[in-house]
């Protein structure tokens, strides 16, 4: 699937509010979010700039995302939920902020409550080769 310049920002985008969410930046977070950002086409330097100035950026809007298809919300709700997950902590902030995303998207509360519940369950390690966004690529 061709992914568009705007969805592919709103992937990283997404994946950078959702680390935001608990004001703390894990390394296993920064390390998820360099490789989703170069399997998204962004510069590594680009990426590595963000993700220092992350959590001192007051201007990052945090409004729920709106993707231009379900398929590609759907992908990034999977990642989203197992990015928030990756630091071993409950993640109330961030489960709240991709669950609008998922409604936003026209995504079934039911479908996200699963997505979450298998999320739990998951290694707290995010592998690119087990991620949602490279069955959509």
């Amino acid at each position: 699937m061709n992914i568009s310049a705007i969805d592919r920002s709103n992937y990283l985008k997404g994946l950078l509010i959702v680390a935001k969410k608990d004001n703390q930046l894990a390394d296993i977070e920064k390390s998820i979010i360099k490789t989703f950002s170069e399997k998204l086409g962004f510069a590594s330097d680009f990426c590595d700039e963000v993700i220092r100035n992350l959590l001192a950026n007051k201007y990052i809007d945090e409004s729920p995302l709106k993707f231009s298809n379900e398929k590609i919300a759907q992908s990034f709700v999977t990642d989203g939920l197992r990015l928030a997950y990756a630091n071993n902590k409950i993640p109330d902030q961030e489960l709240k902020w991709l669950k609008k995303t998922a409604l936003i998207n026209g995504i079934d509360e039911k479908w996200f409550e699963e997505k979450n519940k298998i999320s739990t369950g998951q290694p707290n390690q995010l592998s690119v080769k087990e991620s949602a966004l490279l069955s959509i690529i």
